[in-house]
């Protein structure tokens, strides 16, 4: 039996790959994104099915948010800022798009009593230097006058506020830590590195590398992403719990530039760019970021599917089409 979903920022990236999954299996599929970091583009190919309705609105908007969440039996809540360049950028809209947002979403669920599954972020880890990262393990933020923390500190409180209402009120949600979720449809323009690599790869322009390129992190392919999504909505026991949700192949900056390079066959440089020439004022980095998996995995038996290598070439197809079809050096990858 069809059930029918509400997706806040159903049209970004990730949003718009789990609405047409969400089609592909018969569900009702309502959206609604404000389209400040999303795309219309991203949903133009669902727009027409009758199963799927789009409201151009903010989540904060709660007239809007509130007649389609009493439309809906789950709510999968991905409408925040995202990426570092906006986060450091723009701090106010920041903070108050993750928890007023957040809290929006909460209060229409329960209204309705609808199940929530709420996307956090592995940027609530901060400092950390016990690595792999643990849902339960402490964490350390930086200082307040760096913004980056702001935005991990307003994910904790979207995390708190959850369970906030499992505890209080009964109500059914579960929150998820992303762990640098990448793919086809994922755009460059907020500092998510591997678009921004590939990109500068195929058109020949230099591939900036911040920092000193040793900072590694872990990648995984927005279909992984969107199949432990929807499990984990589906599963009754992640109820008022944090999981993690993430690859666990390692790579330095630095080494995946090198492999950008490599796979499109480009003589693009690879340059070192100081973080305070990067980024404005307010960016602070983490060494490594690497999730245990191990939650999810007894939880719905998780694991990613596609390897870091797979991610490259996906991505290296999608951006040479939206380069006008095999712009830049190299072969073609699919």
């Amino acid at each position: 039996m069809a059930s029918t979903y509400l997706i806040t920022g159903g049209a970004g990236f990730i949003g718009s790959h789990l609405a047409e999954a969400l089609i592909e299996r018969g569900q009702r599929v309502l959206v609604i994104d404000d389209l400040s970091t999303g795309s219309l583009a991203n949903i133009a190919a669902l727009r027409t099915h009758p199963q799927f309705h789009f409201a151009r609105a903010s989540i904060t908007d709660r007239l809007v948010l509130d007649r389609l969440a009493g439309e809906a039996e789950i709510v999968i809540h991905l409408a925040a800022a995202v990426g570092v360049n906006l986060v450091v950028e723009h701090p106010v809209h920041t903070i108050e798009t993750n928890v007023m947002g957040t809290e929006a979403v909460l209060q229409s669920a329960l209204r309705y009593g609808c199940k929530v599954l709420v996307a956090s972020t592995s940027e609530v880890y901060g400092k950390g230097a016990r690595v792999p990262f643990h849902e339960d393990d402490d964490v350390l933020l930086g200082a307040s006058n760096k913004s980056r923390w702001g935005y991990a500190a307003s994910k904790m409180v979207d995390e708190f506020l959850s369970l906030a209402y499992v505890r209080e009120f009964g109500l059914e949600v579960a929150c998820v830590r992303l762990f640098n979720t990448v793919g086809p449809r994922q755009t460059g323009r907020y500092g998510m590195v591997i678009p921004q690599f590939v990109r500068a790869a195929l058109t020949g322009a230099p591939i900036r590398v911040f920092g000193d390129g040793e900072q590694s992190r872990c990648f995984c392919h927005v279909r992984d992403t969107v199949r432990g999504l929807l499990a984990l909505v589906e599963q009754p026991r992640a109820i008022g719990k944090v999981v993690n949700l993430g690859g666990t192949e390692e790579v330095t900056i630095q080494a995946l530039a090198e492999r950008i390079r490599t796979l499109t066959a480009s003589a693009s440089p690879i340059v070192r760019v100081p973080y305070d020439e990067a980024y404005a004022p307010g960016f602070e980095d983490m060494r490594r970021r690497v999730p245990d998996i191990g939650r999810i995995g007894e939880l719905v038996g998780w694991q990613p599917q596609h390897g870091l290598d797979e991610i490259l070439r996906d991505v290296v197809a999608y951006e040479r089409v939206e380069l006008g079809g095999g712009a830049g050096p190299g072969p073609t990858t699919r």
